[in-house]
């Protein structure tokens, strides 16, 4: 499993206790494990923290609000979804405002992603094929 240094762990921690409306709604769901996944909040991954991981889909979820909007903050994701393909993770990022009007379709298509990466995955359990690229679609 991917995890992160020491230092990357303790802001994960301290994360776990500032998590913004719609990560708080989306957690609420996640932990009772939909569709039998497990889900991971504030994960230490390298020198990043991800707002969800599931391990089974080897998959990060990234709760993106506006702050995602600059071109600042696109570069930092990149960067961050770069790091995570070459760990074998790919990355879904789920609009703020897709979990706060529609957090039941939010949380059914991050089941639907990770239940596809699941299956595509070799039999034993190495890195699954497909990336997730997007929040409308799982990419290739």
């Amino acid at each position: 499993m991917i995890t992160g240094p020491r230092e990357t762990v303790k802001r994960a921690r301290k994360l776990r206790s500032e998590m913004s409306l719609p990560e708080a709604m989306l957690w609420r769901e996640l932990r009772k494990r939909p569709d039998g996944l497990k889900f991971r909040r504030q994960h230490p991954a390298g020198i990043y923290v991800l707002d969800f991981y599931c391990a089974a889909a080897r998959l990060a979820i990234e709760v993106d609000g506006f702050a995602h909007d600059s071109e600042r903050a696109a570069r930092l994701d990149g960067a961050r979804s770069h790091f995570l393909r070459s760990q074998g993770v790919a990355t879904l990022r789920v609009p703020a405002r897709a979990v706060l009007e529609n957090l039941e379709g939010a949380v059914a298509r991050i089941v639907e992603v990770c239940r596809g990466r699941v299956k595509s995955s070799p039999a034993g359990g190495g890195a699954p094929r497909r990336e997730a690229s997007g929040w409308r679609g799982t990419g290739g």
